[in-house]
């Protein structure tokens, strides 16, 4: 008998999405939080940056949404822009009143900071490491909370919805669950479920993001029927520390918006050749300049140059960087930092309106797994916790008013894995994982040709029928459940950049240069593109 769990509202993945959600939630909703391995491991915890919002009087709004606006190339929806940007302050005040404890330039102001593509200084932040105040100040409070129970190492299989139970309607039930400790696949029923997981960078060889970020959420919605849009723009990060220990360590954008500067291997500046807006240009410019300059010369990687600001105020705003650069042998204070581009953040993801709904009923989609149209071609640094906050609280706010109306789902059977047994090839997981990742890193990666995008497909096929055999046949892992997300979602990014037949934003392909002159989102209906073992 697998464990069985009944909820009012199921959230799977416990990062800021996730946790406001379900702190937004009504107190008399019985929720279940679920995360993939620790409570506090997903993205927000790295987020070393802040927050974006209008702060001073010297800003506004109009101006947060114009800078939103010109990041994003001609592809953000303005109308979520203009939501977003409207409840950035409230956002803030909710996660002071959470705990949170944002850096003070003085005893009565926050200190603000800028980042590329902003205008004014409105990033608030806790120093370098406001990603891990928020998530500490989230999570506590979750565990305090009696009508929130929290599931560790749980990673999501398959939604259950009425087309699933071969029942009238739309509506999604609950999820089966992986539990990582136990090995076996559990059963939540839920009259909600919302999906927080993240965005899919590891579908790459080289991400800033943790390990568990392969795409969960958007690869089981797509095979629960929900459209996709915009896949092809993953945002590449312009500086992650370049050292063979590292493995996924940001440099924050912030450090670039209070002087930092990007050198050659020489120790020469070039940014102003690609932008006259140099360190401060929007992430896609600075990443393709770095691609490009690294392809030029041949060289491993750049560096990224603090040092001709006092120690003092390095060590004061920078702390975490100083010191994990310092774990390496690199002073940031005297010396440049070894840096790479890396994947960092999903722009596309579940299509979901301004209540995070996504197009199956009482499924909701929040934070870097969902699409609302904010970020369009390109997001602007640090409108990605603001964003999570808006639609995590739009969420709650919807499942609070719908929940008088909604009737208790229906039976759903247990998982039947009586026709599986244990796999003694787990080395093809490995290998396929492998491969996966180094063809999207050299043909789906910063720059693009149509004919690299095909090999990729290509690639992507033969991988789908070799996980789809290996599924069919065996007990799920943790490792098989994830490749089976990550070449899901790598092929949806994949025929994404095959329709967009143009160059925009983080989407850059040779073979079309130039952009086209009516900008149109990228959007995937899966019953056009849906496979077999959906």
């Amino acid at each position: 008998m697998h464990a069985f769990h009944h909820y009012d509202v199921l959230i799977v993945g416990s990062g800021a999405a996730g946790l406001s959600t379900a702190l937004t939630l009504s107190p008399e909703l019985r929720v279940a939080v679920l995360s993939k391995t620790e409570l506090d491991s997903g993205s927000t915890q790295w987020a070393q940056g802040g927050i974006a919002a209008v702060l001073d009087d010297s800003d506004s709004e109009e101006a947060h949404t114009a800078d939103t606006l010109g990041a994003g190339a001609g592809l953000c929806h303005e109308d979520t822009v203009r939501l977003t940007v409207s409840r950035a302050r409230e956002s803030i005040d909710w996660l002071i009143e959470q705990g949170v404890q944002f850096t003070r330039a003085d005893g009565s102001h926050f200190h603000l900071t800028r980042e590329g593509g902003h205008s004014h200084r409105r990033i608030i932040h806790a120093a370098d490491a406001t990603g891990q105040a928020v998530s500490e100040a989230l999570c506590e409070r979750a565990r305090q909370q009696p009508n929130i129970d929290i599931f560790e190492n749980r990673v999501a299989v398959d939604l259950v919805t009425h087309r699933k139970l071969f029942l009238p309607g739309n509506r999604c039930v609950g999820a089966y669950i992986f539990n990582h400790d136990t090995q076996e696949v559990e059963l939540f029923r839920a009259r909600f479920v919302v999906l927080a997981t993240g965005g899919a960078s590891k579908a790459y060889l080289y991400t800033s993001n943790p390990d568990g970020a392969t795409g969960d959420g958007i690869a089981i919605a797509w095979r629960a029927g929900c459209r996709v849009a915009n896949m092809e723009f993953n945002q590449f990060h312009p500086t992650c520390l370049y050292h063979p220990q590292a493995k996924s360590f940001l440099i924050s954008e912030a450090l670039r918006g209070e002087g930092g500067k990007l050198l050659l291997p020489d120790g020469s500046r070039f940014m102003d050749r690609f932008d006259e807006r140099a360190e401060l240009a929007p992430r896609d410019i600075v990443a393709r300049a770095i691609d490009h300059e690294m392809k030029r010369l041949g060289a491993d990687c750049l560096y990224l140059d603090i040092s001709h600001r006092p120690a003092d105020f390095i060590s004061e705003h920078f702390p975490t960087i100083a010191a994990r650069c310092h774990e390496y042998g690199i002073d940031i204070t005297r010396e440049p930092i070894p840096i790479v581009p890396a994947a960092h953040y999903t722009c596309g993801g579940i299509m979901v309106d301004e209540h995070a709904r996504s197009d199956v009923n009482q499924l909701y989609a929040v934070g870097e797994t969902s699409f609302t149209g904010l970020h369009g071609a390109n997001r602007m640094a640090s409108n990605s916790l603001l964003e999570c906050l808006v639609y995590g609280r739009a969420a709650a706010r919807d499942i609070n008013e719908q929940n008088p109306h909604v009737p208790e789902p229906p039976e759903v059977p247990e998982w039947d894995e009586s026709r599986v047994r244990d796999s003694d090839e787990d080395v093809v997981i490995a290998h396929n994982w492998d491969e996966l990742r180094h063809f999207m890193w050299d043909y789906v990666g910063i720059v693009r040709t149509t004919k690299r995008l095909q090999r990729a497909k290509h690639r992507a096929d033969m991988l789908h029928s070799e996980i789809r055999e290996f599924y069919s046949n065996y007990r799920v892992s943790n490792d098989l459940l994830e490749l089976r997300n990550l070449v899901t979602v790598a092929d949806l990014i994949i025929c994404s950049a095959l329709q967009r037949r143009e160059s925009r934003g983080l989407h850059y392909n040779l073979d079309y240069p130039t952009t086209a002159a009516e900008p149109k989102d990228t959007i995937l209906v899966p019953t056009t593109y849906m496979r077999s073992d959906a």
